[in-house]
């Protein structure tokens, strides 16, 4: 019997996994099982999102619906892959399960544990690229900074993508296909709430975005990419994350021009991060530079509650937490705006911010949210000094949301407040507060921390976690 597991890989262009196991099973003249396994430590685990299974279920039905216009089905498992998958391919001869390789330390826990059980009935697990633009990530350099691993990801050898297979082998007869599940079956307690204006997910909504992107963005990408009340980003990042569409499709469909350089490089920020991941899995919960393993982090419930609902009174910063909360997404630039005021305004732990964002991203990806989040927090690859990504959010919002377009989005408390104040409200004589119906303290919170003191406090934090760790290498 031939198997395809699925797991972040839905979709049926360029899909080497795919291919490789229709071609297996074409030439035993057997049968393709293609199977996703809802395994409950995942959707449940400490990364447990209601907007990322809902977008998840999404995709898998609009797979289903493909796959059964190809002659195919999609079999639904609900427990540990390894023991559902040894389950599948039962008492038969010689078993082969074809697989998207992963990074993440679960990923590959998950994948040595189906390899094992296919050991022990003389079976193999065979595993390909498709995840990312080059087909090992870790493999491209050993570097932990992106700048020399940019160089050497640029020179990588690339596959050509893959057509969509137009018919596939005929699925087992003997094997119930199961149904998919409704979120609030697999919903646990701490998953949250599903974000209200979430993406649509799925291959043909993957590929409208790319679409879209191309025709009408691309080109500016590069001066644009951080206006930040723009729709000029591409958006493609949940449709990358579940494997709704392949990162080597995007890469080769990009045209020539500084807008379409400048988003390749993005596509490299990913694949970086899924290389550090793959090389150093403890990076999964602790910080990538051990000088800084010991920061005094601050113990502030009510600060980080502030933060996680948008309610700092720093305008740029609310509004990135209040488009996380109505979307699932937020803009780039905002996430770090958003996590240098945790980390550095507030001093509370990075893995709380990432931890929440996990929580609501519908793009949350392990290897890229943990790399952004010591990266803005000064303890990963970044090699600038902490001064450096202590963002100033009036700044921030001054050259990247210079019409106040964002901030009054998803900020409507602030929609009336004249443009002079608005990135500061809380300097809003008392009479214009009233007068725009914005009072602060009442209709709006004020300032829960004085940036200068915060920027100062933040530094001789760092200051004393490098002294701390200087001391201990001379004991």
């Amino acid at each position: 019997m031939v198997v395809l597991w699925l797991r972040r890989d839905l979709r049926l262009h360029d899909h080497p996994a795919l291919n490789a196991a229709a071609q297996r099973a074409g030439e035993r003249g057997g049968t393709l099982a293609i199977v996703f396994v809802f395994d409950r430590a995942l959707l449940c685990g400490r990364h447990a999102s209601a907007t990322r299974t809902a977008f998840l279920l999404e995709a898998l039905a609009e797979l289903r619906a493909a796959l059964r216009e190809r002659g195919q089905q999609l079999i639904v498992r609900h427990s540990e892959p390894a023991r559902e998958i040894a389950a599948l391919v039962g008492a038969a001869a010689d078993p082969e399960v074809h697989a998207t390789a992963d990074v993440g330390p679960f990923a590959k826990r998950r994948e040595r544990e189906v390899a094992a059980a296919l050991a022990e009935r003389g079976g193999r697990l065979v595993l390909h690229p498709g995840a990312f633009c080059v087909d090992r990530p870790e493999a491209v350099s050993g570097s932990v900074v992106f700048t020399p691993f940019f160089r050497s990801w640029q020179a990588a050898p690339r596959r050509r993508p893959l057509s969509a297979p137009s018919r596939l082998p005929p699925p087992p007869a003997e094997i119930a296909p199961g149904e998919l599940p409704n979120l609030a079956d697999l919903l646990p307690p701490l998953a949250g709430n599903e974000a209200p204006r979430r993406p649509r997910g799925g291959e043909r909504a993957a590929w409208e975005r790319l679409e879209r992107f191309l025709g009408t963005s691309v080109g500016r990408y590069h001066e644009r990419r951080n206006d930040l009340a723009a729709d000029a980003t591409s958006r493609l990042s949940p449709y990358l994350h579940f494997g709704c569409i392949s990162p080597r499709a995007v890469e080769e469909r990009l045209p020539a021009g500084a807008g379409p350089t400048a988003f390749r490089r993005q596509l490299a920020w990913r694949d970086f991060y899924a290389a550090l991941m793959a090389r150093r899995p403890e990076l999964a919960r602790c910080e990538l530079q051990a000088a800084y393993r010991t920061i005094d982090w601050a113990d502030d419930p009510d600060a980080y509650a502030a933060w996680r609902d948008g309610r700092t009174g720093y305008p740029l910063v609310d509004a990135a937490m209040r488009q996380l909360a109505e979307e699932g997404w937020v803009h780039n630039r905002a996430r770090l705006v958003a996590g240098s005021f945790l980390t550095k305004h507030l001093g509370i732990d990075w893995r709380l911010g990432e931890r929440w964002y996990m929580r609501s991203l519908v793009d949350g990806d392990e290897a890229s949210n943990n790399g952004n989040w010591q990266w803005i927090a000064s303890v990963g690859s970044d090699p600038a000094p902490p001064a450096r990504r202590i963002l100033n959010p009036i700044l921030q919002a001054e050259r990247f949301d210079t019409e106040g377009r964002y901030i009054r989005r998803y900020v409507p408390e602030l929609a009336s407040v004249p443009d002079r104040w608005l990135r500061e409200p809380w300097r809003m004589p008392r009479g214009v507060q009233e007068a725009t119906g914005c009072v602060i303290g009442r209709d709006y919170p004020a300032p829960i921390v004085d940036h200068r003191s915060a920027r100062l406090r933040a530094l001789e934090r760092y200051r004393a976690a490098r002294a701390a760790a200087q001391g201990h290498d001379r004991r």
